[in-house]
């Protein structure tokens, strides 16, 4: 079949498709900006301790598994800012419980979960005593559902409530690209959060003029797997 010349030439345009539609970046952040802007950042400026009910970090961003294990050492991913922002918000909050979700999203997982990882993290940045009695972890999870579904129980324990006695509004922090899904799978649930995006890829305007395979790849992998989740998660109900 390859010694056909018409056959080459049109896997050959269809070849360098491929590359133009990965590598030139405008292709793929125009979806992935408008999923990480469908819900606006939310500012901290006027948000009080009083005000909240807690603090949700998702997992995503750490590699625990068999090389924390190896290694003795916790690697964080490109999403590391769920980890500094979580700190962040630890350390402006010191008062409020927060609740660290993830087991693995690995098919066959190993070694240390995420949410082991993460308390790994709290100790190497010195924050064990400070978050003695706020520091809750949830290490079964394998996807956002279950990270909702598991953490349900433990945001109705720990979270702070109104005179009324319902809950107030706990911060969500996980990437923007992410944030969508999450918040519809929250409201799902009845839980109210207030959504703290972080993790973006995209800026305020596209680049037209940029083309790059990696970048464009990773934008690729984040927009589909978004969609695909969400086209998912619509048709078995979960949001």
């Amino acid at each position: 079949m390859l010694r056909k010349a018409a056959l080459c030439k049109r896997f050959l345009v269809l070849a360098l498709l491929d590359v133009l539609i990965v590598g030139w970046l405008p292709t793929s952040e125009l979806g992935l900006r408008y999923l990480e802007e469908i819900i606006p950042k939310t500012t901290l400026v006027g948000l009080a301790e009083n005000d909240l009910g807690g603090i949700i970090i998702l997992g995503g961003a750490i590699e625990g598994g068999q090389i924390a294990v190896d290694r003795g050492e916790v690697s964080i991913y490109s999403s590391a800012e769920r980890v500094t922002k979580a700190f962040e918000l630890i350390r402006k909050y010191p008062d409020l419980p927060f609740i660290f979700s993830g087991y693995s999203g690995r098919i066959s997982p190993k070694g240390v979960s995420e949410a082991d990882a993460f308390k790994q993290l709290i100790q190497e940045q010195g924050l064990t005593e400070l978050t003695d009695k706020t520091a809750h972890y949830e290490n079964q999870s394998r996807n956002t559902y279950e990270n909702v579904l598991y953490m349900k129980p433990m945001i109705e324990e720990f979270g702070k409530k109104n005179e009324s006695g319902t809950l107030k509004p706990w911060l969500l922090v996980t990437s923007a690209s992410h944030t969508y899904r999450s918040a519809k799978i929250f409201e799902k649930q009845a839980i109210a959060i207030i959504p703290v995006p972080v993790d973006y890829q995209t800026a305020a305007s596209l680049r037209w003029v940029e083309f790059d395979l990696v970048d464009g790849a990773q934008n690729w992998n984040k927009l589909v797997h978004e969609f695909v989740g969400l086209f998912a998660y619509w048709i078995a109900g979960k949001i």
